[in-house]
């Protein structure tokens, strides 16, 4: 019998999405010859065992009341697993292996894996370098660089230089950029903090918010391409499943485009010729490689309108798995249906 733990919620922006992948995948994750432990983190930091048997509930954030949850912890104690708290003391549950279902900070920046990696169970995803290095955009873009494909422009900006002298941060990007221009906080996914500027007058207010959500963020170029995402799987040998591609239907796939409005429209394959196909594909395991990504990841491009070059934009080192995620759909579009797909990435994290 294999035990699974899949750890969910988290202290992040991203927590509800981080619900909805976790309702996913744990419907449709195999339990043959399994046993299960769902956990959640609350927003507060909470470690639960959820005791509830309706997989619902926890997409529709009503997981926390559930009466027979139980308070839970990964211990950091090599061999001790799970341990659960109980009314006749604490139970130590040994796990097999970790399927983290966790979005942006707190879960994809390096920080849980460096739990995983303590504990020594084996744990689905990037390890503690690559998922750090993956998480914080600026970072990303300087190993990417190695890799020889196009990067759109971009400048890294600090919260202490903004509090210094707001105006003059607003003159650097004026006079590096033609408007409209990306500004990014540099740690998190899902698009959270994301503004497309498209007037001097919008930069400020675009500048604050990106700076609510991290100490760096990302001046980039505007691109005007194609959003193409590539789904990677493996280790030593990553395979890349065709491209797929969003429409995203409004000014930029934001938040709100991403998971509440139902504007966006993908494709699968992408509306790309073969070659190109081909060669994101390529570009997108050469990235992967060279972060030294594991598990999997989704890697996502632009390509330009009007000449069709391939633009990297970021790497997800945690994609979603909610019912709309382009990751399972690229890789059901190759014949790897969602409950396989799991069972690939839990044997990947198994290999190591």
């Amino acid at each position: 019998m294999q035990t699974v733990l899949v750890l969910f919620g988290g202290v992040s922006p991203e927590h509800a999405v981080s619900l909805v992948s976790a309702e996913a995948v744990l419907r449709n994750l195999n339990k043959e010859n399994r046993r299960v432990l769902p956990v959640g983190i609350t927003l507060s930091g909470k470690w639960m065992l959820f005791g509830g048997d309706d997989y619902a509930d926890i997409a529709a954030d009503k997981w926390e009341d559930n009466p027979a949850n139980r308070t839970a912890f990964l211990s950091p104690e090599r061999g001790a697993g799970l341990c659960i708290f109980g009314e006749n003391g604490v139970e130590t549950v040994p796990v097999d292996v970790i399927f983290p279902v966790l979005h942006g900070e707190n879960g994809e920046d390096g920080s849980i894996q460096g739990l995983f990696q303590l504990s020594g169970i084996p744990y689905a995803g990037c390890h503690v370098c690559a998922a750090a290095a993956s998480m914080d955009k600026s970072v990303t873009k300087l190993i990417a660089a190695t890799t020889g494909v196009r990067q759109a422009e971009w400048l890294t900006l600090c919260r202490a230089d903004f509090r210094r002298d707001a105006d003059a941060m607003c003159i650097k990007i004026t006079e590096k950029f033609a408007f409209p221009v990306f500004i990014k906080p540099c740690s998190t996914g899902s698009s959270v903090g994301v503004s497309k500027v498209k007037t001097a007058a919008e930069l400020l207010p675009a500048l604050e918010n990106a700076f609510k959500y991290d100490s760096k963020i990302l001046a980039e170029e505007f691109i005007n391409g194609r959003e193409i995402e590539v789904a990677v799987l493996g280790n030593e040998e990553p395979k890349a499943a065709t491209a797929g591609e969003i429409d995203a239907g409004a000014e930029f796939y934001d938040y709100e485009t991403k998971y509440v409005t139902s504007t966006s429209q993908a494709y699968i394959p992408a509306r790309i010729s073969s070659e190109l196909n081909a060669q994101v594909r390529e570009w997108a395991v050469k990235v992967y490689s060279a972060l030294g990504c594991a598990g999997l990841s989704r890697v996502d491009f632009f390509v330009t309108r009007d000449t069709n070059e391939i633009v990297f934009n970021e790497i997800n080192t945690l994609p979603g798995f909610t019912p709309i995620s382009m990751y399972p759909k690229m890789w059901a579009a190759e014949g790897v249906p969602f409950a396989e797909l799991l069972d690939r990435v839990i044997a990947l994290a198994l290999e190591g």
